[in-house]
């Protein structure tokens, strides 16, 4: 494939795209097109998602929106920006009769936003830095790529932790490159992002300011380049404004605990990445970088083949603030021994900038041949385990195959065929953006909802509500009538109820049937004999309500479930 520009502009459709008169409206029309696939289908997932949901859900059942809890146990992890954005949007669905509480679409609002607002601010602050074409193309890469279309579909914080670091570092951006144009509601702007971003998820959108800020002071330090970028920022008064953002929450979070909330966050969630793999969730330094052909599909060809290039720019303006965005959190999240491959994501708009850049630059180099062959490599790679794991995970789950199984296998063979017949990489690019709407439909709306085997939490629910209905309905909350054991997925929490109990064996799982004489236990295959037993030793007959088997992907294992009644 030839990396040279388009001679010919009446047939270069990328040139089209990005001279589009209503930019803004085309983002937002490109990110629907990608996100809302899946978005109302998707049951909700485990793990986070689930545990995010139960606990905005436990915030608007109790009215305490200050300390954060799933189940009876502290949630002592993350602050509380995202419960908040989440019982803003689940109350007004429910209020406008558009939802229930157990409906998972309205906890997603936020992380829709989220991924909506990062590709507006990409544009609209990236055109200050790469031009209004490239910052364009970069607004659509960045929902075309596969991590953020994920992140979207998931109540948790990332999404919307991904809008206000572009936000962030955008404007920081036009700091350091034009600090006399700098304004106050700008630094404002930086600052106010900066805080809800901690607000979000702790420390890291100051770490990706506070790296940058570092990198560029100490690479201008060393060419002996004037630091006036500091002063734009307005650090004192920005930081009280930041600090005004967090405080209120954090002080009643601090009374509220006794100051455990940061100890534990501190110490479990946030040390447990540093000092180990948090969950197993491990992997060897370069395993970002590694990943970057399936975490950016289907736009990663460009990425891959434009760092060359970037990194020989390196002494522009430009290019040495993006990759101060770039380059310190990245290293910082491949050393870490936890990893999972949304960490990187908070670079995802400076990356989609130099990538659209370098494509976009008429005189663009192109990479050595090595690397040319290596990165056409990684994305075929790539695009052989999507189109595999469209096929691989029903079979796996033992379930049919969904119709949107061939239709994301045939987007992704057409997507390989365009991509080797071009010949030039902008068109490939346009066949990337067009190929993203229909891959995503296929698979977030075609495949992973019509995998039954692996939604085990709504069947379960389905059943206890069919039996309760047919016995006159559910008991009350208080006598806690429904109760597992074997299956404690915080999906099945969030769709059956606060009030699910979580217990051990079978044996406790008869104690609460005899306990709670309209209430229902589901045991797992393993405890089904001891929970029998338990049950004619206590004088009673259980009766099988349903059986449900399926995969529990969260554990890769197999299981057969009973519910059972009195």
């Amino acid at each position: 494939m030839r990396t040279t520009a388009e001679s010919d502009a009446r047939q270069d459709w990328l040139a089209r795209l990005c001279t589009v008169r209503r930019p803004h409206l085309l983002i937002v029309a490109f990110c629907l097109l990608v996100f809302l696939p899946g978005f109302f289908a998707l049951p909700p997932s485990d793990r986070d998602e689930s545990r995010f949901a139960q606990a905005t859900k436990q915030m608007l059942e109790t009215g305490d929106f200050v300390e954060i809890r799933f189940g009876d146990v502290a949630r002592n992890k993350k602050p509380v920006g995202i419960h908040w954005a989440q019982a803003a949007t689940v109350s007004a669905a429910t209020s406008l009769g558009l939802a229930t509480r157990t409906d998972i679409w309205p906890y997603r609002i936020p992380s829709l936003a989220g991924g909506i607002l990062a590709a507006l601010f990409t544009f609209a602050l990236g055109r200050h830095l790469v031009g209004r074409d490239a910052a364009l193309l970069a607004a659509l890469m960045l929902p075309a790529s596969l991590v953020v279309v994920v992140e979207t579909h998931i109540a948790k914080t990332d999404a919307a932790l991904l809008a206000t670091v572009a936000a962030m570092m955008g404007l920081f951006a036009r700091a350091a490159l034009a600090p006399a144009r700098f304004s106050a509601a700008q630094a404002a702007g930086f600052w106010g992002a900066l805080g809800l971003g901690a607000l979000l998820k702790g420390p890291v959108a100051p770490m990706v300011a506070g790296l940058a800020a570092a990198s560029l002071w100490w690479l201008d330090r060393r060419a002996g380049r004037p630091r006036a970028w500091l002063g734009a920022l307005r650090a004192p008064w920005g930081v009280p404004l930041a600090l005004a953002v967090v405080a209120p929450w954090a002080l009643l979070i601090w009374i509220a605990t006794d100051g455990a909330f940061f100890i534990e966050a501190l110490r479990g969630d946030l040390g447990g990445k540093v000092t180990g793999a948090d969950e197993a969730h491990g992997g060897p330094p370069g395993y970002h970088l590694l990943l970057v052909a399936l975490t950016l599909f289907p736009v990663s060809l460009i990425v891959l083949r434009a760092i060359p290039a970037s990194w020989a720019a390196r002494t522009d303006p430009v290019v040495r603030v993006l990759l101060a965005w770039i380059i310190p959190t990245w290293l910082v999240f491949e050393l870490l021994p936890t990893k999972l491959p949304h960490y990187v994501s908070v670079t995802f708009p400076a990356v989609a900038l130099l990538a659209a850049r370098w494509l976009l630059d008429p005189a663009r180099r192109a990479p050595p041949r090595w690397l040319a062959r290596l990165s056409l490599g990684l994305w075929l790679f790539a695009a052989v385990i999507v189109a595999a794991l469209a096929i691989a995970l029903p079979v796996a789950a033992g379930g049919g195959m969904p119709w949107g199984t061939p239709i994301a296998v045939a987007v992704v063979a057409a997507l390989v065929w365009a991509v080797l017949r071009a010949d030039d990489l902008r068109r490939a690019a346009v066949a990337m953006l067009l190929a993203a709407p229909l891959l995503y439909a296929a698979l977030l709306e075609g495949v992973l909802p019509r995998v039954e085997p692996i939604w085990i939490s709504p069947r379960v629910v389905a059943a206890a509500e069919a039996h309760w209905r047919s016995a006159g309905g559910r008991p009350p909350a208080s006598e806690r009538p429904f109760a597992t054991a074997g299956f404690h997925e915080p999906s099945l929490v969030f769709l059956a109820g606060t009030d699910t109990r979580l217990i051990r064996d079978g044996a406790e799982a008869a104690q609460h049937l005899a306990e709670q004489p309209r209430g229902l236990a589901l045991v797992r295959e393993r405890y089904d004999a001891a929970f029998r037993e338990e049950a004619a030793r206590l004088g009673f007959a259980p009766r099988a309500v349903a059986t449900i088997t399926g995969l529990n992907y969260s554990r890769g294992q197999r299981l057969t479930l009973t519910l059972y009644a009195r």
